[in-house]
């Protein structure tokens, strides 16, 4: 596949949370944005939140040329996406629905525009076997909720993707402020979700046995390791756990007890009874709190993290 045309026009396939939160994003990136969804009032939905989450880009700062009023709004797929550069899909994460949706896809864009999905947990393998003439031009570009605020996206290809595809869309979401993850080997949930699911596995099997309420565990996450993941990852902590031997001294030191951890850490059947139990303990910690509440407490905090990281890290 030739590189031979910016990306400016971003056609958002499906625009329910992710779909709503990369069309913001890309508008201020100073995209063009044309979204397309079926949903019952979904084009004035699109609008609210984009209105909704502004005012936070603007203060992490807009590029030259961004405005909401470059963004459009189609009922029709085959109009939304004619013109575009790239399509960033978020359907439904039914295999089924994704690859009738790529065939379509396939069928109506030139074979130099990129396809690149958001599913959380369907490998690309699977989804582009939709597709006829170009599954080449087809990647996972999975988002962290929110994409407006948090600036991952990990890059996963199929049996069929191009390097060349891969190359690109790193470039693209590298170039609007993404920190890319190339995923080297599919697995269902690629990589950011999978580190999450291993912590949740032992988060619910700890308030299911009773050991610690919902609330202490997410203290204790969030005001423990969590403050120090929101810095560095697991590996270089690691790193720096080791003091001035670093990586090599704390699997001298740690490899013992560590392992020995491994083998109690719990595997915990959500039946209804264990649902209802970590239910009640989340509903005992957000007391009269709403959800949009927490959704606010949580992007201005996030705010405030992005802001400081920016001033501290230095550029790849």
């Amino acid at each position: 596949m030739a590189d031979i045309k910016p990306i400016r026009r971003i056609a958002v396939v499906g625009t329910g949370v992710i779909g709503a939160s990369w069309s913001a994003l890309f508008l201020a990136k100073g995209l063009e944005v044309v979204a397309t969804d079926i949903a019952p009032n979904a084009e004035s939905a699109l609008r609210d939140f984009i209105d909704m989450a502004w005012p936070a880009l603007e203060r992490l700062g807009l590029s030259p040329g961004a405005s909401r009023a470059h963004l459009t709004f189609s009922p029709h797929l085959s109009e939304a996406i004619a013109g575009a550069d790239l399509v960033q899909e978020n359907g439904p994460e039914r295999i089924e629905f994704k690859q009738k949706l790529y065939a379509q896809l396939d069928e109506l864009l030139p074979p130099d525009v990129i396809i690149a999905s958001s599913s959380s947990g369907l490998t690309m393998s699977e989804i582009q076997k939709g597709t006829v003439s170009h599954p080449e031009r087809c990647v996972i570009a999975h988002p962290f909720n929110p994409p407006h605020l948090i600036p991952l996206t990990e890059i996963v290809g199929g049996a069929k993707t191009s390097e060349a595809t891969i190359r690109r869309a790193e470039e693209f979401y590298t170039s609007i402020g993404q920190r890319t993850v190339r995923v080297n080997k599919e697995l269902p949930g690629h990589v950011a979700n999978r580190l999450q699911a291993a912590l949740g596995r032992e988060v619910y099997y700890l308030v299911a046995e009773g050991v610690v309420s919902a609330a202490d565990a997410d203290t204790a996450l969030s005001w423990g390791p969590g403050l120090r993941w929101g810095v560095m990852g697991n590996m270089m902590l690691n790193h720096l756990g080791g003091g001035a031997g670093g990586i090599e001294h704390f699997f001298q030191q740690f490899t013992g007890p560590m392992t020995a951890w491994w083998k109690t850490l719990g595997a915990p059947v959500l039946t209804p009874e264990v649902q209802k139990k970590l239910i009640d303990s989340v509903h005992a910690e957000t007391g009269a709190r709403t959800v949009a509440e927490l959704e606010a407490e949580r992007d201005a905090m996030l705010l405030g993290l992005i802001e400081l990281r920016r001033k501290a890290i230095r550029p790849r």
